[in-house]
């Protein structure tokens, strides 16, 4: 079996096509169906046709919340944090920008009157997270003080746009950092018309951090340690992907954070808790047999995954044709659809 460096995921990338802003309407984004021996080229509201009666549909239902927080230290200089878990009695478990990083106890102001004060690291003494004690509710205070955490490659500031379009419609579980954006594609009009097919739907949850975005940086992808995101396969969605399998529907996956959530489930029993599970070529998928993806960062986890799924030479051929035919990319571009291959 060949053996991947983290330089095989690399590509050239134009900078215009990283999107900035979101389609004018969310099915109105391009689909690359990439399921056949050729690449097709698409609308994303042509999915319905893609898909067969009986097939099931499994989204991530996470709810972005404004996770980006600003202050300053006693000091007087700039804080910024950014909260990737929200633990018991206000505490949050975030990632600190900073000059200068400030000794545990230090108390925080934060813009909007409240204060933030930091206890150490989080999950243990050397881990990469700072633990904070907020001085009220964190959902109450990210709800009414806090910013949409859009990804590092998005230059805007986030504004009443990115409120509504960094989030899924069918949002029910607040905790993420990132949304999952192959589902930002789905309007109420498209998921109607996805019923009126026959198709079925079920929910997971995987909170989406904002290591998704981190590329690995070591060539050795062995060497890589992953992030930590908590999933829920609900014993709904269990008895879904059942029937599913009973009556011989394909189980589709919306985005790679329903792909690690399902495929943790399969490899450990466990319906819930946290996964540090990462799929690169030779992973042997269990339950996902279509993928929903957008386009991903160059050496980055979600790459690898795709191309475990898709196969390596197939999805790099994708990447090119898309760069070629000018689709957008990254969390507010375009989407593929892949059938898996391994």
């Amino acid at each position: 079996m060949r053996t991947f460096t983290v330089g095989d995921f690399d590509f050239a990338l134009p900078p215009e096509l990283i999107a900035q802003h979101p389609a004018a309407e969310r099915s109105g984004s391009r689909l690359l169906d990439g399921g056949g021996p050729q690449p097709v080229d698409r609308i994303f509201r042509d999915l319905p046709s893609l898909l067969a009666p009986g097939d099931l549909l499994v989204f991530n239902d996470t709810q972005v919340v404004k996770a980006r927080l600003y202050g300053e230290k006693p000091t007087g200089g700039k804080a910024e944090l950014l909260i990737e878990r929200v633990l018991a009695g206000h505490e949050v478990a975030a990632h600190m920008k900073v000059s200068k990083k400030p000794p545990a106890g230090t108390t925080l102001a934060m813009q909007g009157g409240f204060t933030a004060t930091l206890n150490g690291r989080w999950p243990d003494a050397d881990g990469p997270l700072f633990r904070f004690t907020l001085s009220g509710d964190p959902y109450a205070l990210m709800e009414r003080h806090g910013h949409v955490p859009l990804p590092p490659y998005i230059e805007h500031d986030d504004t009443a746009q990115d409120v509504e379009r960094y989030q899924t419609v069918f949002a029910r579980n607040p905790g993420a950092a990132a949304a999952p954006t192959a589902a930002l594609h789905f309007d109420e009009a498209l998921l109607a018309q996805i019923d009126a097919r026959g198709v079925f739907r079920a929910p997971v949850t995987l909170h989406v951090g904002a290591g998704t975005f981190q590329p690995v940086k070591t060539e050795n992808l062995a060497e890589h340690t992953m992030h930590s995101e908590w999933y829920q396969v609900p014993e709904v969605t269990q008895q879904a992907i059942a029937n599913a399998r009973a009556r011989g529907g394909r189980i589709v996956a919306v985005g790679t954070t329903t792909v690690r959530t399902l495929e943790s489930w399969a490899a450990t029993g466990q319906c819930s808790g946290d996964t540090r599970i990462f799929i690169k070529p030779g992973f042997r998928f269990q339950l996902v047999d279509l993928l929903l993806t957008n386009f991903h960062l160059p050496r980055s986890t979600l790459l690898m995954l795709v191309s475990a799924f898709g196969g390596y030479d197939q999805i790099m051929d994708l990447y090119r044709h898309a760069i070629a035919q000018r689709y957008r990319f990254f969390s507010y571009g375009d989407a593929m659809l892949l059938a898996r291959r391994a």
